[in-house]
């Protein structure tokens, strides 16, 4: 048998391989709904890869100070503003309920986008995330605590036109039989704009896949001085000039059933 023949076969033989595709590693059921307009349909959405964005205030002053306040908590500064890290796809995750461990986990809101190769859709979501960790690397931070999603999301292009006016708000209760706090609250156009943050998402894609891509945004400043290790969240995206809103809320468990492990 020649050099890269077959048996009873002579000469070269000719290979073609197929452009490496990526697998889906998750999928969701979301609930597809415009603002201004009645109904619904279904959509499955099949995550192939996710990205955390950080730092991604438009006044660096803000940025600055929300620095600073991770600072408090032991948060070495970003090697970059603003910042993207890749999360896997198994943390995310539309229940209304996580498991933690530890003390040290706290939310915080983000807009997320879902990408596809002709339509993004957007949903509102809590980055949760281990601060203990995160005083050790921020990317391995991201890993140990899901990231959460609204079960229903909307079309990007429906309110891209007013998206800098949408308001982002999440409350937090403290613990168990604590009031409800106002924990986060600014209009989106505060943070990054989504087209923007998309290029910027491409721009470090090795292999510029991006299909089946969800971003987590980056969060806006927390109004207490301090970060609130929370029991409950509720994360809100509101269109002011229909009235729609997207929510996402969630109670915090933390595994503590072993007592002192």
């Amino acid at each position: 048998m020649g050099s890269g023949g077959l048996p009873g076969k002579s000469g070269p033989v000719n290979v073609t391989l197929k452009k490496k595709e990526k697998i889906t590693m998750k999928s969701l059921e979301l609930n597809l709904e415009t603002p201004g307009k009645t109904g619904s349909e279904k959509l499955q959405f099949n995550v192939t890869r996710m990205v955390n964005a950080g730092y991604v205030g438009r006044d660096m002053a803000v940025v600055r100070a929300h620095i600073e306040e991770l600072a408090k908590e032991g948060v070495p500064e970003p090697a970059n503003i603003p910042m993207v890290f890749p999360v896997t796809c198994s943390s995310i995750t539309t229940e209304n309920k996580i498991e933690v461990v530890g003390k040290d986990t706290s939310g915080e809101i983000e807009y997320v986008l879902f990408l596809t190769h002709d339509q993004v859709y957007v949903g509102i979501g809590s980055d949760h995330t281990d601060r203990q960790v995160e005083t050790l690397s921020i990317v391995k931070s991201k890993q140990v605590c899901p990231n959460l999603v609204s079960q229903t999301v909307w079309p990007l292009e429906a309110v891209l036109d007013r998206w800098d006016d949408l308001m982002m708000e999440c409350r937090v209760i403290p613990g168990i039989g604590a009031g409800e706090t106002i924990y986060q609250s600014d209009c989106c156009g505060k943070i990054i704009h989504p087209t923007d943050l998309i290029d910027l998402v491409r721009s470090g894609l090795v292999d510029g896949q991006d299909q089946g891509m969800v971003i987590f945004s980056g969060t806006i400043p927390f109004i207490p001085e301090e970060m609130i290790y929370g029991t409950t969240y509720r994360c809100s995206l509101t269109d002011q000039a229909t009235g729609a809103r997207l929510t996402c809320a969630y109670e915090v468990e933390e595994l503590n059933f072993l007592g002192d492990v």
